[in-house]
């Protein structure tokens, strides 16, 4: 079994030292081994939780819901059609936020062409554009 470093860690699953004590100490990464020394071991089992940890934090998933799937994760009953609902349900969100990014792509690519082909971009020369609305009303508070 082989054992990394915090620092080794930290650079294998992309967060921070700081980030690897505070998932720790909240509870969402189970306790660390310690050698001898005190200083924590990381195993390749640690580093699979942190790559989980990982793709929930980039793909929008607030803190307190990583807690909660955490949590049932760790339920020796196995919650296995709870733990699905959770990733179901935010893999909902993360489908929508690709949507509305790939409008934003579209819009980008569309500037881009205007400048490439070497015109001024003049919003008030450009008819409208059509999801605009669905766009504004996606981000409003």
């Amino acid at each position: 079994m082989s054992t990394y470093t915090p620092q080794e860690a930290a650079a294998r699953s992309g967060f921070s030292i700081d980030t690897l004590r505070y998932y720790e100490r909240v509870g969402v990464q189970p306790r660390i081994r310690r050698t001898r020394s005190g200083r924590r071991a990381f195993s390749d089992l640690d580093l699979k939780w942190l790559a989980l940890l990982r793709c929930l934090r980039d793909t929008g998933m607030p803190i307190i819901e990583i807690h909660q799937f955490v949590d049932l994760m760790r339920d020796e009953q196995g919650r296995v059609e709870e733990r699905l609902a959770v990733l179901v349900a935010h893999r909902r969100r993360v489908q929508e936020q690709v949507a509305r990014l790939q409008q934003h792509l579209g819009q980008l690519d569309k500037k881009i062409d205007i400048y490439q082909r070497g015109e001024v971009w003049d919003p008030r020369h450009e008819p409208e554009e059509s999801g605009l609305a669905t766009v504004s009303q996606s981000i409003a508070p």
